[in-house]
C-alpha cells in the first residue's frame, strides 16, 4: 500500500481536534463526581456508549458504507473488545489500587500505541516520535506526581495493577485496529459511522459484562439527574472524543494520536487550580512545559510534513 504526504492544513485540524478532545477529557473527571455514589459502572458506561451511538445515528445513515461486512464487523467488534476491556479493567481496578498507580500505568498508553504500530507498520521507521513521547511522558509523571504531593498518594503493584495495565493495552489497540482497518479500506471512510459501530459493540460488550458482575436490577437506583449526567458524557465525553479520535486517525498515526493524553492531568489542573488554588504550586511547572513542549513539537513534526502519514480519506 502506497504512502502519501496529508496536507498540513488536515493534520493541522485533526492535532486541533485531539487538544479538543484532551480538554474534554481532562473537565469530565469532575462531572463524574457528581453521580450518585454506588450506581454500578459498568452499566452506566453501557449506558453512555449506548446513548452516543444514537446520537450519531443521524450521521450514519448518510453515508454509502455505512453497513458494514463481515469483516468490517470483526474489526469492529475487536475495537468494542477493547473499550470494554479498558473500561472493565478501570472500573474493577479503581477499588483495589490507588489512582496515582492507575495514572502512572495509564501513561504507558501512547508508547504501547507506538510499539503496537511499528508491529503493523503504521508507524514510519523514525527516531524523533519516540523521543518526543519519551518527554511527554516524563512530564505526564512529573504532574502526577505533583497531584500526589498535593493529595498524599503512593504508587504500588498488585494483581488489580496488573489487570488495569492489561485493560491499557486496550485502550493503545482502539486506535491500531482503527487505522489498521482504514489502510486495508475494511472500515468506513466516515468517522461518524466508525465512531458510532465502535461505541455500538463497545454498549454490547460493557453492558454484557456488567449484566454478569452487578447484576440485571442494579441500575434502580438511577435518577433523573444522574440520567442528565450519564446523557452529558455520552454526547461529549464518548461520542465528542471518539468521533475526534477517528477523525484524527485518518491522518496521524497511533502514537502521536494517542500522546494527547500527556494533555489530560494539565487539563486536570486548571480544574484543581479553580476549584482549590494552595494546592497548585511551582511543583506543577516541570510537568506542564515538558508536556506542552512535547505537544508542540509533535504538531510541528506532522504539520510540515517531515513524515508522511498513511491511509486514505
Amino acid at each position: 500500500m502506497s504512502i502519501r504526504r496529508q496536507p498540513s492544513s488536515n493534520v493541522l485540524k485533526a492535532h486541533l481536534g485531539m487538544l479538543g478532545w484532551a480538554v474534554i477529557v481532562g473537565s469530565s473527571f469532575p462531572v463524574v463526581g457528581l453521580l450518585t455514589q454506588g450506581l454500578p459502572p459498568l452499566q452506566l458506561t453501557a449506558l453512555r456508549f449506548a446513548i452516543a451511538a444514537g446520537v450519531l445515528w443521524p450521521l450514519v445513515r448518510l453515508p454509502s458504507d455505512r453497513r458494514p461486512g463481515l469483516r468490517a464487523l470483526a474489526v469492529y467488534a475487536l475495537m468494542g473488545l477493547c473499550l470494554a476491556s479498558f473500561f472493565g479493567a478501570m472500573f474493577w481496578a479503581a477499588h483495589r489500587t490507588t489512582a496515582l498507580t492507575m495514572s502512572v500505568l495509564y501513561v504507558s498508553v501512547p508508547f504501547l500505541a507506538y510499539l503496537f504500530g511499528r508491529m503493523l507498520a503504521l508507524e514510519p521507521r523514525a527516531l524523533d516520535l519516540p523521543l518526543i513521547l519519551g518527554a511527554g511522558a516524563a512530564g505526564a509523571l512529573a504532574l502526577v506526581w505533583a497531584e500526589a504531593a498535593s493529595s498524599g498518594g503512593s504508587v504500588r503493584f498488585a494483581l488489580a495493577d496488573a489487570v488495569f495495565f492489561a485493560g491499557c493495552i486496550g485502550s493503545a489497540l482502539y486506535p491500531v485496529l482503527s487505522k489498521w482497518g482504514l489502510e486495508r479500506q475494511l472500515l468506513s471512510r466516515s468517522a461518524a459511522v466508525r465512531t458510532f459501530w465502535s461505541l455500538a459493540a463497545g454498549a454490547v460488550a460493557i453492558g454484557v459484562l456488567g449484566a454478569l458482575a452487578e447484576g440485571a436490577g442494579a441500575l434502580a437506583r438511577v435518577t433523573l439527574r444522574d440520567l442528565l449526567i450519564v446523557g452529558y458524557l455520552a454526547v461529549f465525553s464518548s461520542g465528542v472524543t471518539f468521533w475526534l479520535m477517528q477523525r484524527s486517525t485518518e491522518v496521524m498515526t497511533p502514537g502521536a494520536v494517542t500522546a494527547y493524553t500527556y494533555l489530560v492531568p494539565s487539563v486536570s489542573m486548571v480544574v484543581l487550580f479553580w476549584e482549590n488554588p494552595a494546592l497548585v504550586g511551582w511543583q506543577w511547572l516541570p510537568g506542564t512545559m515538558l508536556v506542552a513542549a512535547a505537544i508542540a513539537l509533535l504538531a510541528a513534526r506532522d504539520t510540515r510534513g517531515q513524515l508522511p502519514a498513511r491511509g486514505h480519506r
